[in-house]
């Protein structure tokens, strides 16, 4: 199918993504690095919308996605250019100009796991308490400021952090 050249507006972005399933195949799409094909696809994402594996499948939930993905959101997704769509041999791949549409989806990055880095300094300031309490040298009053003090000072990064990754306000503003 051919890819249209034209700017995507916001609205017509906000159409796009308004579909899970679209959602999914542009996720899905850009951890491949070939093209792959139409069967495929709908298969991972019948999987991945019925909480199952590819294997444990029906032929209902595989065609169900199939005739949707034929019919209705590759065409959708090739005519913005975000995907490249072969109807002839079935393949399908991440087209660059998904690449505009990233804003829209948020940070693609993993997001550090801060639950470990707390879990970690209460690991660390535990032992302290316990150091202190049997005597090996390290003052109370020594615990308590350096415990609180990584406390506070891990929530000021994390809060650094989400603050960066929001959007900028003129991001949503027309």
């Amino acid at each position: 199918m051919e890819q249209n050249n034209t700017e995507l507006s916001r609205d017509r972005v906000f159409d796009i993504l308004s579909s899970p399933r679209r959602r999914y195949v542009l996720y899905f799409l850009r951890t491949e690095p070939n093209p792959i094909q139409l069967t495929d696809l709908a298969e991972h994402v019948a999987a991945w919308e019925n909480d199952t594996t590819v294997e444990d499948l029906s032929t209902q939930q595989r065609k169900r996605v199939y005739v949707s993905l034929y019919q209705t959101h590759l065409p959708k997704l090739a005519e913005a250019g975000l995907v490249n769509y072969d109807e002839e041999s079935g393949e399908v791949s991440i087209a660059r100009k998904a690449s505009e549409i990233d804003p829209y989806l948020g940070d693609q990055q993993e997001e550090p796991t801060w639950y470990l880095y707390y879990l970690g300094l209460a690991v660390v300031s535990t032992l302290l308490i316990v150091a202190s309490a049997l005597g090996l040298g390290i003052g109370q009053g020594v615990v308590a400021v350096v415990v609180v003090g990584a406390f506070v000072a891990l929530t000021a990064v994390h809060a650094v952090y989400r603050w960066r990754q929001r959007p900028p306000p003129s991001e949503f503003s027309e």
